[in-house]
């Protein structure tokens, strides 16, 4: 799933690429992907797009009269910009949204259709795309801290909470606490005053640098390649391959379709977790 680092990449991109410019029409290659009608699709098209805004983990395109499009890739959306006037390709295209200089194509891997679009009017009918999770990128150290022992959870459900983190997922939660050095499966309730200041510090580093690294390849080039499973990680994705900081094999813990990878050396004083 596309998360903050990833989204603020597409924001960048949208926002060079389409802002300022007139939608002239959307294409659906699905029903299913449209979860509202109010207003009806119709309504934006010769809107000039005023601007893209990130929310949480989803993209929301502003209009003029308080006009919103919100769209949540999932885990498998992605989006890609493409010569004006494309079909949507096979069963992955779900749908074009023209402008005068290109479409950008909203397309989804896989057989199950997750991801969702709303037509929202007015600013207010926003709110429940709201999680209520905090920007770990724009709250203090204590703010931060406070929010992570609000409930006691293990490290790995509290970070990729939206509740109480906003934008953290599988991918990049699997980085935080391997560079913080601490187990996913530990009690939020269990942390030291050091260790809960050093997840923070580790949560903020890791997230700025992706999100400039990525931002700065969205200026260069719409970023069609969005993934999470990227070279550079230390272990997410990265089952049995060497930790890059003790040559440890990275382990998993596996449940339902997803899966928590880990660093035993590095994080969990040599113990094997369980799934």
């Amino acid at each position: 799933m596309p998360e903050l680092p990833d989204i603020e990449a597409y924001r960048e991109a949208l926002t060079l690429t389409c802002v300022g410019r007139p939608l002239e029409g959307i294409r659906l290659a699905t029903p299913f992907l449209l979860r509202s009608v109010t207003p009806p699709l119709s309504d934006f098209t010769g809107l000039t797009l005023d601007s893209v805004s990130r929310l949480g983990k989803r993209l929301v395109f502003n209009f003029p009269g308080e006009r919103f499009l919100v769209l949540h890739l999932m885990i498998a959306g992605r989006l890609r910009w493409k010569k004006k006037g494309i079909k949507p390709p096979g069963k992955a295209g779900l749908a074009t949204f023209d402008f005068p200089n290109g479409t950008l194509l909203l397309t989804e891997a896989g057989t199950k259709r997750r991801a969702s679009l709303h037509a929202v009017q007015g600013r207010e009918n926003l709110a429940p795309f709201v999680r209520g999770g905090i920007e770990p990128l724009e709250v203090s150290k204590a703010e931060f801290i406070a929010r992570l022992r609000l409930e006691n959870h293990t490290l790995k459900r509290a970070l990729t909470d939206p509740r109480l983190f906003s934008g953290i997922g599988n991918a990049y939660s699997d980085e935080i606490l391997h560079r913080a050095q601490l187990s996913p499966l530990k009690l939020t309730s269990k942390l030291t005053d050091l260790e809960a200041a050093e997840l923070r510090d580790a949560t903020v580093g890791l997230l700025s640098e992706w999100t400039d690294r990525l931002v700065a390849e969205a200026r260069e080039a719409f970023p069609d390649k969005v993934t999470a499973f990227r070279p550079e990680f230390a272990v997410h994705g990265k089952f049995r391959e060497p930790c890059p900081v003790c040559d440890t094999p990275v382990q998993r813990i596996r449940y339902a379709d997803n899966e928590t990878n880990y660093c035993p050396t590095c994080q969990t004083d040599g113990k094997l977790l369980a799934d």
